[in-house]
């Protein structure tokens, strides 16, 4: 750092503090003036009998809602940086724009998404993006700190705080402070190769590819914000996915895009993508290979039609006045017909019983009428057609044919009962290795297949049947209610008097009654197997398999997609083995790609450690560069079985002393250790991996498990073993 003035930079400092403190200022009074507009939208005038009005005055509220959080979350950090181009402006950055009360074409603050803040990031001395000066400030909730300013150029008499080395200050403290609960939002520190990604102008699909620690999922986060900023018609209407690799990273993550305040925003597993499903179970990797398959396709289809049979046998049907069967040559016709809609499953179902009950009674009414009744005598053979239509929809024999032959069926009743089923595994031909005794046992796999049966099976319109026999019914008691007003007339001397039924209609009294859905859109999206998405982000993505991709290709046809992963992470035997083959198929060269190389979060002693580990399994691969070093050297100690719980103790008591957050990190069925799939993009100050020679024998992926669990750690790492060291890690120091 430059040698400073302590009288120019503390006048400078002062002069900065009046400016934030004056930003603050418009920020309450912008809160004060959204907080009276969100009342009298509430309080407003509404013509209750007019659903676009309610409709539109709804909307106006949530517009005004989100306004208020995006300012509310503006507290902290509310203004990070300055920048002084050449010609002397200023340009203040911060986390939204404020305008100026009296001049609304004066800005005080850009939002860090402006176009216009974008030289904040990738300025350099190099490039300097017509700046001459780039200060980042440092604050403790609304009090700024102190500053330091990067110089672009020979510093100038006054430049208080200059670093011409460049050193980015704010940026290393950020990445050695203690970790808290949850992912913080980078919006102070965002680097150019970050930058570059965030502001990326590509509408389709992109993907970010990076080692550990290179900040991949922070950067898609706020590519999603940037996103929001710049198309917020198009995509907050539908609201935005992010697909994580499980619930404790979703619930790491999920402060950051409030943070920035963007809030219509779903956050799921794969494993919640059908609504209302209980994952309770693992599949074995040749499960969830053929599962993971579109092949399994074939096997679906083939299962449904398994279920649309004929029988060996006739089936008899005894009514009132003629006993009669289901036999294979009117089921085969009842099958060819109703296959021939080419709809559903279950909505064919209703052709295949029309055509059956057609043939069943036209036996029938040969066999009762045979010498007395003919053809030519149409309405008596229909009215006999229809008696016997009532007679069989409640004739047991009849329906038992139909379920037999033809069943209703939902997506999970299918698949549990083909998993469940040697025969009719065999039958759908598919792989040996999806049979399991409890069917309904449901995994992660399954997932995609009870979303393919959706569409297959067709939807279950229970819920909307209901919903409109409620809107039938609430119109019959208000068309009721309207009778009796109008029946009241004749007490009314006035002819000129208005009446109820001048000013409303039944069906319009009946809606007053219905309940409207007032949930926020992430709630609704969330129960919406059938919603479709402004853009989807999806974490650990090489872990999907080309089964998932499907569901979320459905759910996002415009094809708006930030990928976050690493293919040298990948394990699960169903996962991407390259970026071509899962988007190729979807969006053929409409796809970009583009590299994060350097790690913000994993210290280079520890780096050096994992590299190790990544050459053995992914030699091909560049690990990433670590742009810190600590002096801390990662440790190993070998311990007994009956000394591992101690040390773990010893461990755990050690760092809860400390700031930050930590993690004992093992191989299935050790106690007191989580597995290394459930830190998956998690962060930690202090890692413990507890013998990672069991974790290498994991599985044809256990290396890429220990290599996960080995960069988790941002300050500190210890190894627990009782065997050997594998070779990999022969350069731990001992303890």
């Amino acid at each position: 750092m430059s040698t400073q003035n302590p009288t120019s930079y503390q006048a400078e400092l002062q002069s900065e503090r009046e400016y934030v403190d004056g930003l603050y200022a418009r920020l309450d009074t912008e809160r004060t003036r959204v907080k009276k507009r969100y009342a009298e939208a509430l309080r407003g005038d509404v013509d209750t009998q007019n659903g676009a009005t309610l409709l539109a005055r709804d909307a106006e509220v949530r517009a005004i809602a989100a306004q208020m959080d995006r300012l509310n979350v503006a507290d902290s950090g509310l203004c990070f940086g300055r920048l002084d181009t050449v010609d002397g402006e200023r340009l203040y950055i911060g986390r939204i724009g404020l305008l100026d009360s009296a001049n609304e074409h004066e800005s005080l603050l850009l939002d860090w998404r402006a176009p216009a803040a974008r030289a904040f990031y990738v300025a350099t001395g190099a490039h300097p993006e017509g700046m001459r000066r780039r200060r980042q400030f440092h604050s403790l909730g609304r009090r700024l700190l102190d500053f330091t300013d990067e110089v672009f150029g020979r510093p100038l008499d006054g430049d208080a705080g200059a670093q011409p080395d460049g050193s980015d200050v704010a940026l290393l403290a950020a990445v050695n402070a203690p970790r808290g609960d949850g992912m913080r939002d980078i919006v102070a520190t965002i680097q150019a190769e970050q930058d570059a990604i965030i502001r990326l102008d590509h509408p389709g699909v992109l993907v970010i590819e990076g080692g550990p620690g290179t900040g991949k999922t922070v950067v898609a986060l706020h590519r999603v914000a940037y996103l929001l900023y710049t198309q917020r018609k198009r995509m907050e209407s539908h609201g935005v996915l992010v697909v994580g690799p499980n619930t404790a990273f979703l619930r790491h993550i999920g402060r950051v895009l409030p943070s920035l305040g963007e809030t219509n925003v779903v956050f799921m597993t794969t494993g919640d993508l059908v609504p209302g499903l209980h994952v309770s179970a693992e599949d074995h990797p040749d499960a969830a290979r053929a599962k993971g398959s579109l092949a399994i396709l074939d096997v679906l289809a083939a299962a449904v039609a398994d279920r649309q049979r004929v029988p060996d046998e006739p089936l008899p049907i005894d009514l009132s006045d003629v006993s009669i069967a289901v036999t294979a040559d009117i089921a085969e016709w009842a099958v060819q017909e109703a296959r021939a809609t080419e709809q559903p499953h279950n909505d064919a179902r209703t052709t295949f019983v029309d055509v059956l009950t057609w043939a069943l009674t036209e036996r029938a009414i040969a066999k009762i009428g045979r010498g007395w009744l003919t053809r030519n005598d149409k309405a008596a053979w229909e009215h006999l057609r229809a008696d016997l239509i009532d007679e069989l929809e409640d004739n047991a024999a009849f329906k038992a044919a139909l379920d037999r032959l033809w069943p209703a069926l939902t997506p999970e009743t299918l698949l549990a009962e083909l998993y469940s089923s040697h025969e009719r595994l065999k039958a759908a031909a598919a792989d040996p290795a999806l049979y399991r005794e409890d069917g309904a046992a449901w995994t992660l796999s399954d997932i995609p297949l009870l979303d393919e049966l959706v569409d297959l099976l067709g939807r279950d319109r229970t819920g909307e049947e209901a919903a409109e026999q409620q809107r039938r019914e609430e119109a019959a008691y208000a068309a009721g209610v309207l009778d009796l007003m109008i029946g009241r007339e004749d007490i009314m001397d006035d002819e000129d008097q208005l009446m109820a039924q001048d000013v409303i209609a039944a069906e319009d009294l009946a809606e007053r009654f219905l309940e409207r859905d007032n949930r926020e859109l992430a709630e609704r999206a969330a129960a919406d197997r059938d919603w479709t998405y402004g853009h989807v982000v999806v974490d650990e993505a090489q872990e999907l398999s080309e089964m998932d991709w499907r569901v979320l290709m459905r759910r996002c046809p415009s094809r708006s997609f930030t990928m976050v992963g690493d293919l040298s992470q990948r394990r699960s035997p169903a996962g991407a083995t390259s970026w071509d083959a899962v988007l190729e198929p979807y969006v053929p060269g409409r796809w970009v790609y583009r590299t994060l190389t350097v790690n913000y979060r994993t210290p280079a002693e520890i780096m050096d450690v994992a590299a190790a580990v990544l050459a053995e399994f992914a030699p091909a691969v560049t690990p990433p560069e670590s742009v810190r070093s600590t002096g801390v050297a990662p440790w190993a100690r070998q311990v007994g079985d009956d000394e591992l719980a101690s040390a773990i103790d010893d461990f755990v008591r050690e760092e809860q002393t400390r700031d930050g957050t930590h993690v004992v990190i093992g191989p299935a069925g050790v106690p007191g250790t989580v597995a290394p799939t459930e830190t998956k993009g998690l962060e930690f100050d202090a890692v413990l991996v507890v013998y990672p020679d069991r974790i290498l024998a994991e599985g044809s992926r256990g290396a890429a498990d220990l290599y996960v669990a080995l960069t988790r750690a941002t300050q500190r790492l210890g190894v627990l073993h009782r065997d050997p060291l594998p070779p990999s890690l022969s350069g731990l120091r001992r303890v």
